[in-house]
């Protein structure tokens, strides 16, 4: 007995992409402490590899790329923060897990407030919105040594730099 014809009523409508593409306005804090940089924790399954990204998010609208990363690594650590230099801008075009990805990255290095600094350098677990993530201390030489997969592209060549000249 053949099927019975579906209703067009009753067909789903074609998936919609998870997320409209769009370009993001990012601040980033390369926190530093006790020779150490705080990093969240990441793992893309597509590519099969295990990466790292200074903490940070979204500038919202009348807030300065300073200010916005210095209140997401408060929202989301907890942590007390001062911003010490700019680092660079970058333009970031990317994939993860399989997904296109774009944002214009303003990175800053920034310091512990005194009286805010974690007693050791234990992974800490960060909050963003509902979702939950680690970060964890990277001990700085290593990171400038390219023993771990730091995002954005182009970030431990810019670190490398900032080290030299201060």
């Amino acid at each position: 007995m053949p099927d019975a014809a579906v209703p067009a009523e009753d067909v789903p409508p074609a998936p919609r992409p998870l997320r409209e593409p769009r370009i993001r306005p990012l601040a980033i804090a390369v926190l530093l402490h006790r020779d150490h940089l705080l990093a969240a924790e990441g793992y893309d399954a597509v590519k099969g590899e295990t990466f790292y990204r200074p903490l940070g998010g979204e500038i919202e609208f009348g807030e300065t790329a300073a200010e916005a990363a210095v209140r997401e690594l408060r929202e989301e650590t907890g942590l007390g923060i001062v911003v010490r230099s700019a680092l660079g801008v970058t333009e970031n075009h990317f994939m993860l897990r399989g997904e296109p990805g774009h944002e214009i990255v303003f990175e800053f290095v920034a310091d512990v407030i005194p009286g805010s600094a974690p007693a050791d350098l234990e992974p800490v677990r960060c909050l963003e919105g509902e979702y939950s993530f680690t970060a964890r201390w990277l001990p700085l030489a290593e990171v400038l040594a390219g023993a771990y997969r730091l995002y954005p592209d182009g970030l431990v060549a810019r670190l490398v730099a900032w080290v030299r000249a201060d």
